[in-house]
């Protein structure tokens, strides 16, 4: 009777031992649980953060701005050319859509001018915001006004032109734009070949595709005018 007890002793000693070590366990389980939960979630905001920030020669250096946001990515010098060297000849080209005011006769060159318009300032505000985010200037000096560049009037040019009134506008407002956009798209070319920028390259895209369609239409109106 006396070993009987004593083994029964025993048997309750062990399953309290075992107990309690599964209870330890189970606590030390919960501890590193919680304490994974509480690294956890820093440390993974964190890695999403540095995933989601810019980093290294790629990044842009500076935000958004008024005028437009910059071209995201790398950028090489056809870049930056393409960008200082559009500004101004999409700026020449507002200039001459706004001499169709009071002088333009057609109705699809107005038409045309509107299309310009719409088109071309909103392009020159982002081309100006890739360049300050680039520390790029917006005029590397390609001559006054950018005159000499492919396509672009001269002041004799602009002059003729505000002379001008009605049919004989028109006449002479499609020739000037014809080669004004021949210009561009030349230039836009050469960004799809050399740039790197794909946001430059994507405007260039723009360019030869819209100008190229302005250049048949105003060719039909030549024909007809």
């Amino acid at each position: 009777m006396r070993s009987f007890t004593r083994r029964t002793a025993r048997k309750f000693a062990l399953a309290g031992a075992a107990t309690a070590t599964g209870l330890l366990l189970t606590a030390c389980g919960s501890d590193d649980g919680a304490n994974g939960m509480d690294h956890s979630g820093p440390s993974a905001s964190a890695a999403t953060a540095s995933t989601a920030a810019p980093s290294g020669p790629s990044a842009t250096p500076s935000g958004p701005s008024a005028s437009g946001a910059p071209a995201s990515g790398d950028f090489n010098d056809a870049d930056v050319m393409f960008a200082q060297m559009m500004i101004p000849h999409h700026e020449q080209a507002l200039e001459m859509a706004g001499l169709a005011a009071g002088r333009a006769e057609d109705p699809e060159v107005r038409k045309l001018v509107a299309a310009i318009e719409r088109a071309q300032d909103p392009e020159i505000q982002k081309m100006k915001a890739w360049l300050k985010g680039w520390g790029r200037p917006e005029s590397a000096g390609h001559g006054s006004g950018g005159h000499g560049m492919a396509g672009m009037m001269s002041e004799q040019d602009m002059k003729d032109l505000a002379a001008l009134k009605g049919r004989a506008f028109d006449r002479k407002f499609a020739e000037l734009m014809i080669a004004h956009h021949d210009g561009a798209v030349a230039m836009a070319k050469d960004e799809q070949k050399n740039g790197r920028n794909a946001t430059a390259k994507a405007l260039a895209d723009d360019v030869v595709r819209t100008q190229s369609a302005e250049v048949a239409a105003l060719k039909k109106i030549l024909d007809r005018l």
